[in-house]
């Protein structure tokens, strides 16, 4: 079996704006030779950003972009093996089908010969022989976009870049150009990078698929590992539909979550916090009391080869793609195979804020400065055995604690916390930069001018970009002392 080699690779990338804001955080990602890859997320995650770096438009502020093991970080765009398709396409409207793909080979002054040779080549690749004379204004959008792939082909790039080159042509044209373009990658066999916000259109041309969110990557996999087995909520909420709900595990590949106990193929210890995950196609609708959920159903919405069905069963909705028609007001039983079910394990990370004791006052407790916040916290929550003697904290060998400048770790449940449209009401102000919709509630992401982020649960649906402030649970949050790094010292 032939051994993959990796063509691009980004180690340790990083990329900030006027050197404040990082649109791109510590990113580290393997591209191999002849693969068609997809840079997927929503708008503002930094995909754009990655493929101008990768095309020399944007250089990193740290780290290294290597190809074939050279660091081409600093190199100008022409001077890599590199071609970029743009959204708009940037064809010369003054230039013919043939002057626009001959361009940059008149630029290496290659022989009249040679460079009608390439262009009719180029042609046939993308299907528009015999359109050497056309005017570029007289071409559809379609065409337009293959004028601009036969260009950036010709040159025998390395690496293709597509900066969501098919968004501005209409639905119809761009499920073409889909098989189009995958084809096309076929017969060129070259390593295409490819940029969308849309879940489809990465599922259907790729061959690996990165997924990225606030400039991070959340999952790296195929299509299918992508769709079936998703490495968080992030990435099961962005590609495709899906139930998710939090829950917790009973027993042995057993999962406790909206309301009932189901069997599971995932095995973690009894009693950890867990998200599941359901695709809608893959809930059965059964007669009642034949499945693990009754519900009622609420509104059925037909698409075409389906029904799209919401079932209220409790407080708990549920998405059922069927193809048959249950009327509103229908009660019906829901039925989940075990290995249709996605076990994620919560993520312990959230809501965690490093802090530093900056006073203590009697009666009030130690004063802990965090980056966004500061508060009062009763003395004994960090030194259970302190007292106080005169104003001061006491251990319990008698001898006065040295807080001062100590750092703490808190933490709190995101269903703990609230959320308001009045800043002075919260603890913090924010503005919410993503959410997903889990059973019975809406989980949000609340970032801050500092760039952290607090994850809040609210029943009410508010909006991307909606600017609230957070309640914190003052008297639920948990504190803990951080230990000190203790520095060996060599003999």
């Amino acid at each position: 079996m032939e051994k993959t080699k990796t063509i691009i690779k980004m180690n340790n990338v990083r990329k900030s704006f006027d050197g404040k804001i990082n649109v791109i955080e510590n990113l580290s990602l393997d591209i191999n030779e002849g693969e068609f890859v997809t840079l997927l997320g929503p708008s503002g995650c930094g995909k754009t950003t990655i493929l101008r770096m990768i095309g020399g438009f944007d250089k990193p502020t740290e780290g290294e972009i290597l190809l074939d093991g050279s660091d081409i970080s600093m190199l100008a765009p022409n001077e890599r093996p590199v071609n970029t398709v743009f959204q708009k396409y940037a064809l010369f409207p003054h230039l013919n089908v043939y002057d626009n793909i001959a361009f940059g080979l008149k630029l290496k002054q290659l022989t009249k010969a040679e460079i009608d040779r390439k262009v009719s080549e180029v042609l046939e690749l993308v299907d528009l022989e015999g359109f050497e004379k056309r005017s570029i204004t007289t071409l559809s959008g379609g065409q337009q976009q293959r004028i601009a792939i036969a260009r950036a082909v010709v040159n025998e790039p390395r690496v293709l870049l597509l900066d969501e080159s098919l968004s501005a042509l209409d639905y119809k044209m761009r499920k073409e150009m889909q098989l189009e373009l995958k084809s096309m990658h076929k017969r060129l066999g070259i390593t295409f990078i490819f940029v969308t916000h849309d879940q489809e259109e990465a599922l259907t041309m790729s061959d690996k698929i990165v997924v990225l969110a606030d400039g991070k990557v959340q999952q790296v996999g195929t299509p299918e590992e992508i769709y079936n087995e998703p490495a968080n909520v992030f990435v099961a909420d962005f590609i495709g539909e899906s139930n998710i709900f939090n829950g917790v595990m009973t027993g042995k590949m057993k999962a406790a979550f909206a309301g009932t106990e189901f069997n599971c193929v995932d095995d973690y210890e009894t009693g950890k916090k867990i998200e599941a995950v359901i695709r809608p196609e893959d809930v059965t609708v059964v007669k009642p009391g034949e499945g693990q959920l009754n519900g009622e159903v609420t509104s059925t919405d037909f698409k075409g080869t389906f029904y799209i069905t919401f079932v209220q069963c409790g407080q708990y909705e549920m998405e059922v793609h069927c193809l048959e028609n249950y009327r509103p007001g229908e009660t019906v039983g829901l039925h989940v195979l075990p290995d249709n079910i996605h076990i994620i394990p919560y993520d312990t990370s959230i809501n965690n804020f490093e802090g530093m004791i900056d006073g203590f006052v009697d009666g009030k407790g130690l004063f802990i400065v965090f980056r966004d916040f500061s508060m009062f916290v009763d003395a004994h929550r960090l030194y259970p055995d302190s007292s106080v003697s005169r104003g001061r904290l006491i251990g319990q060998d008698g001898e006065h604690i040295d807080y001062q400048g100590k750092k703490v770790m808190a933490s709190f449940q995101p269903e703990d916390g609230d959320m308001s449209d009045d800043a002075k009401k919260g603890d913090i102000v924010g503005n919410i930069v993503s959410f997903y919709y889990i059973g019975d509630h809406y989980s949000y992401t609340i970032r801050t001018d500092n760039e952290i982020d607090y994850v809040v649960d609210d029943e009410d649906l508010w909006n991307y970009g909606d600017k609230v402030s957070v309640i914190l649970p003052k008297k639920k949050m948990k504190y803990r002392l951080l230990e000190e790094q203790k520095q060996e010292v060599a003999d």
